[in-house]
């Protein structure tokens, strides 16, 4: 075989997954797995626990459907760290807004478009929907 005709595919790719209740503590858990898998691969868990946080959260509020439950999926390839959450209320498509001045909420989608480099809604088989968001990323620094 040719040397110079083959080619390396030196891209490693990882990946974790997990169904959880669309419940806070399904929403909590969700950023404490994460924030330990981020860890498990020598990524930094900031910003991208702030991005599941707020992706899982929005699946507990908005996207809930009683017996049914949302998906967290973070892959790597490469540099870039995708945060992926589906739920079960694919009729619903996220947008962010602006809110009043005096709300208390609705200001989660404004952070997920601050944080991330990419972010958007894939409609999948109906009734499901995702919100993905997209970070590059770099390994965490050693610590002595």
């Amino acid at each position: 075989m040719n040397q110079e005709s083959t080619t390396e595919l030196t891209a490693s790719v990882r990946n974790f997954s997990v169904q959880l209740s669309p419940t806070p503590r399904g929403a909590r858990l969700a950023r404490l797995l994460a924030t330990e898998q981020l860890r498990s691969w020598g990524l930094p868990p900031d910003p991208a626990r702030l991005l599941v946080a707020e992706l899982a959260n929005n699946a507990a509020d908005h996207g809930r459907v009683p017996g049914r439950d949302f998906r967290l999926t973070l892959y790597v390839v490469g540099d870039t760290l995708r945060i992926e959450v589906t739920d079960t209320r694919g009729q619903e498509l996220p947008a962010p807004q602006k809110p009043a001045s005096d709300a208390e909420s609705g200001r989660g989608l404004l952070l997920v478009e601050a944080l991330a480099h990419r972010w958007g809604v894939t409609e999948g088989r109906f009734p499901r929907k995702t919100v993905w968001a997209e970070l590059r990323c770099t390994p965490s620094e050693p610590t002595f």
